[in-house]
C-alpha cells in the first residue's frame, strides 16, 4: 500500500527570465514502513522537495497525495490540520518551543487539537528516546542530541502517516548522529512508521531501504537497497 504518491510534481520561483526551476516533474510513490533517503547536493532541489511533502509550500504543479489525500487539494486552514496529525516533521536545528518543557513540546501537536495524551504511548516514545527523566525541563537545558530526540518525540505523538526529517543529523557530533539514526530505524520498524529523510550524507544513505538521488531538480536514480 503506498502511504505517499508524488505525480508529475514541479516547483518554479520567481518568473520570465529570472525563473528558477527547483523541481522538474518528479514523481514517485513510498509504501506504508518504508525508510527512504532523498540524497543530493546543495541546490539540487531536494529542500523543495521536503517542504511539499511537508505542505509547507505549495507547488507550481503536480501532485502530493498523502494517505489517500491531495494535500493541495486543502485550504490553509485544513492543510494546518492534515499537517500537524499527518505530517511527523523533523528538523536539523530541531525548532521547539524555548519557554516549553520537553512534555509539553512532546505533546504539543495533541494539545492543538485539543486531543487527551495516551499516557501509555506518550510513556513508551518517551522511555525509547532516553527523556524520562528530563521531562521537567527546558530545551536550553538540553544537549543538541536530547534536543532532536525531543524534536522525533513530537513527531511521533500523533502517529502520523509519515515522518520527514530534514537533515536530521546535521548540527550533532557523530556519536549523537548515530544514537538518532539507530533511534529513527527502530521506530521505523518497531511501530511501522514511514521515514523519509533529506540527507547529503551518503554513510546516513546507506541504512535505508531506498535511495532517491536528486540532481538539478529531477530524480537521477531510484534504488532499493535492501527489501
Amino acid at each position: 500500500m503506498n502511504i505517499l504518491q508524488i505525480e508529475n510534481l514541479s516547483k518554479v520561483y520567481g518568473k520570465g527570465e529570472t525563473a528558477v526551476k527547483a523541481l522538474d516533474n518528479v514523481s514517485f510513490s513510498v509504501k506504508k514502513g518504508e525508510f527512504v533517503v532523498i540524497i543530493g547536493p546543495s541546490g539540487s532541489g531536494k529542500s523543495t522537495l521536503l517542504h511539499l511533502l511537508g505542505g509547507v509550500d505549495r507547488p507550481t504543479s503536480g501532485k502530493v497525495f498523502i494517505d489517500n489525500t491531495d494535500l493541495y487539494n486543502l485550504n490553509e486552514t485544513q492543510l494546518a490540520i492534515f499537517r500537524r496529525r499527518q505530517i511527523g516533521l523533523i528538523y536539523q536545528f530541531y525548532n521547539l518551543i524555548p519557554i516549553l518543557t520537553v512534555e509539553e513540546n512532546i505533546t504539543l501537536p495533541l494539545l492543538l487539537d485539543e486531543h487527551e495524551v495516551d499516557k501509555k504511548q506518550f510513556n513508551e516514545i518517551v522511555e525509547k528516546l532516553g527523556l524520562t527523566h528530563r521531562l521537567g525541563h527546558l530545551p536550553n537545558q538540553l544537549s543538541g542530541g536530547q534536543q532532536q530526540r525531543v524534536s522525533i518525540g513530537r513527531a511521533l505523538i500523533s502517529n502520523p502517516a509519515i515522518m520527514l526529517a530534514d537533515e536530521p543529523t546535521g548540527n550533532l557530533d557523530s556519536k549523537n548522529s548515530e544514537e538518532i539514526m539507530e533511534l529513527l530505524k527502530m521506530f521505523n520498524k518497531t511501530f511501522n512508521q514511514t521515514l523519509i529523510v533529506i540527507t547529503h550524507d551518503e554513510r546516513i544513505a546507506l541504512q535505508a531501504d531506498r535511495v532517491i538521488s536528486i540532481e538539478d531538480g529531477r530524480i537521477a536514480k531510484d534504488e532499493v537497497i535492501r527489501s
